[in-house]
């Protein structure tokens, strides 16, 4: 069932940043030559409700896009299937950064606000003129991430790092978790639960980056990284519940780390590593690393750690039982 739409009204600072409305979804259609239901399901993947029939949203700007990707398909480079898909990658990375900048501005521009004595009900035109007058900028400054980002997605595949072969690459992946985080954001004030979330995220990619690296995805309360490296994944995973530890911002974390296949898909990695770091963090006492039995074969090796097997094998929902290994500096 389509979703009814209010009346749209576009306004000077909306045309600052789409550009001037122009097109029905049927007429965006005909003019780039994509068949309608191509384009709404593009429009859907990329996250936005459907527009009614006679609902003039569309700009020059959506003409072009759409274009573009029509080109992608039409010239072999992608099947309209992979296409989907990046486009719901992009739909959900774009959504997050924008709801980012917005909210970052709004909190600005409110206590600026309230300390000259505006009134509220004038915040939203505020922000809304401050953030359109910006798009420009932010674009710059986004697109500048994404083909940063790009390049260093073509190093890792031109050294097999995150190539998607049969059976997947081997690669060491880590979870760690603010603990007591539940009940903390219970009785927390909002205030105190973002400044406490923006602090673990900010640990947690400075570190990680640090020591080589990178942030899969932040799950609230959960970081979810990859390293190349086994060694180097142990002095990660070492480090952050030693940093954490001794912020006094922050509770303590737990970290789970393990060795193995994983397949990349959409940005995002898969496979029995991801699933056995995850189960082992879950376990994990304050302040420690576990790790798995493939990677303490490694580690073991190493003369600058010490490595504990549990007293007793563990049984892990959807795993099974396995040895599991505790991590420490020697």
């Amino acid at each position: 069932m389509t979703e009814v739409q209010p009346p749209y009204v576009w306004s000077e600072a909306e045309r600052r940043v789409v550009g001037e409305a122009r097109y029905t979804r049927a007429e965006l259609a005909a003019a780039s030559g994509v068949p309608e239901d191509e384009a709404r399901r593009l429009w859907r993947a990329m996250g936005f409700p459907d527009a009614r029939d006679d609902e003039r949203i569309f700009t020059d700007l959506d003409l072009q896009t759409l274009g573009s990707a029509h080109r992608l398909v039409d010239s072999g480079a992608v099947e309209q299937a992979t296409l989907l898909q990046l486009t719901r990658v992009i739909g959900q990375s774009a959504a997050r950064m924008a709801e980012s900048e917005v909210h970052v501005v709004a909190e600005r521009l409110a206590g600026v606000m309230q300390a000259e004595g505006v009134e509220p009900a004038e915040l939203t035109g505020a922000v809304v003129n401050f953030v359109s007058a910006l798009a420009d900028e932010l674009e710059r400054y986004i697109t500048y991430g994404w083909r940063r980002h790009l390049l260093a997605a073509l190093a890792r595949e031109s050294v097999g790092v995150v190539e998607a072969r049969e059976g997947g690459i081997s690669l060491t992946v880590g979870f760690a978790d603010l603990v007591g985080f539940t009940a903390f954001s219970q009785e927390a004030d909002e205030t105190t639960l973002a400044t406490v979330v923006d602090r673990f995220e900010e640990i947690a990619y400075d570190r990680i980056a640090a020591f080589g690296g990178r942030v899969v995805k932040m799950i609230g309360d959960e970081v979810f990284f990859a390293v190349d490296d086994p060694v180097t994944a142990a002095e990660v995973g070492l480090e952050l519940a030693a940093t954490y530890s001794a912020d006094e911002a922050v509770p303590d974390v737990r970290v789970g780390l393990a060795l193995g296949p994983v397949i990349v898909r959409e940005g995002d990695l898969l496979g029995p590593a991801v699933n056995l770091a995850s189960r082992l963090v879950n376990i994990a006492r304050p302040g420690t690393v576990l790790v798995s039995a493939e990677l303490a074969d490694l580690l073991g090796e190493v003369p600058a750690f010490s490595l504990r097997q549990l007293r007793r094998v563990r049984t892990l929902k959807g795993i099974g039982r396995v040895p599991v290994y505790t991590l420490r500096r020697r």
